[in-house]
């Protein structure tokens, strides 16, 4: 048997070699990252070109739909939303502000439009919205935080820890937050929150908060009892009603008012008397 024979046989026993098989080129990222970066410089080429050329503004709309077009063709379109934050904020808002759908071209989104959109729904304090090529959406939210009830003028309105309106948003819904009275009472509400929050015992019974003169506060008990407390050092001054509290269970007996404006002594008022407790450790 020739050489040349025994060769052929041989490779006639010997299997094929398997071509690699090859998925479609637009379902692999790094060719969408090409086409993206093919079509920017088309993009930016074509408005140069059609400047030069004195192309109309309408010649212009129909190459910027053509690349936008293409973009959707090449898998550069809306498939997801990702959200974070998102606690109060009704999902069916969030996605009408973001305006755009499931397979909208990605390049069209407009994300800062977007943001200014997000950010005027009432629970929204601060969004970024970003564009995650090819297809996704990034909304990040910063919600605002309710702590307080707002009496003015007969109604009530929800306000947040910085003492703004969250507007649209029903009272009914957080009937167990303290009531605040008073024109200045929102902007100051943190503060109050923080002085009776020492002291969690007492803060339990505490109903509502009446702002006096724009310097102090006059609290109300579960009971109906009112709290007078100081304009300077409040918080001294409710911890020593806590102390005193919890020696002589004083809040509980035939008080309408405490005093806490002395600095040096607890005044409380039952009717029309005054009277000052004992002397002792914590008066």
């Amino acid at each position: 048997m020739s050489r040349r024979a025994g060769k052929t046989k041989a490779s006639a026993r010997r299997p094929a070699a398997r071509r690699p098989r090859v998925g479609a080129w637009w379902r692999q990222r790094w060719a969408r990252a090409g086409a993206l970066g093919m079509l920017a410089a088309g993009l930016a080429g074509g408005a140069l070109w059609s400047w030069q050329a004195g192309w109309t503004p309408r010649l212009l709309d129909d190459t910027r739909a053509a690349a936008t077009d293409l973009s959707v063709r090449t898998g550069l379109e809306v498939r997801e939303v990702l959200v974070q934050g998102r606690r109060e904020t009704a999902r069916a808002a969030l996605l009408g502000a973001l305006g755009t759908r499931r397979g909208a071209p990605i390049l069209a989104f407009d994300p800062d439009a977007a943001r200014t959109r997000v950010e005027a729904l009432p629970w929204v304090r601060r969004a970024t919205v970003q564009r995650l090529l090819p297809d996704t959406l990034v909304v990040l939210l910063e919600e605002r935080s309710p702590l307080a009830l707002w009496q003015r003028d007969g109604r009530f309105t929800v306000i947040d820890d910085t003492g703004e309106e969250i507007p649209g948003v029903p009272p009914q819904r957080f009937a167990d937050l303290l009531v605040v009275v008073g024109p200045d009472a929102p902007p100051h509400a943190a503060g109050l929150l923080q002085v009776i929050g020492s002291q969690p015992s007492l803060m339990a019974r505490v109903r509502a908060a009446v702002r006096v003169g724009g310097r102090r506060w006059n609290l109300r008990l579960d009971n109906g009892v009112d709290v007078q407390l100081p304009e300077r050092a409040p918080t001294v001054a409710w911890a020593r009603l806590a102390d005193y509290e919890k020696e002589h269970g004083v809040l509980d007996r035939d008080v309408r008012a405490v005093d806490l404006r002395l600095p040096d002594r607890l005044v409380l008022r039952r009717g029309r008397e005054a009277v000052e407790p004992p002397p002792g450790r914590n008066t």
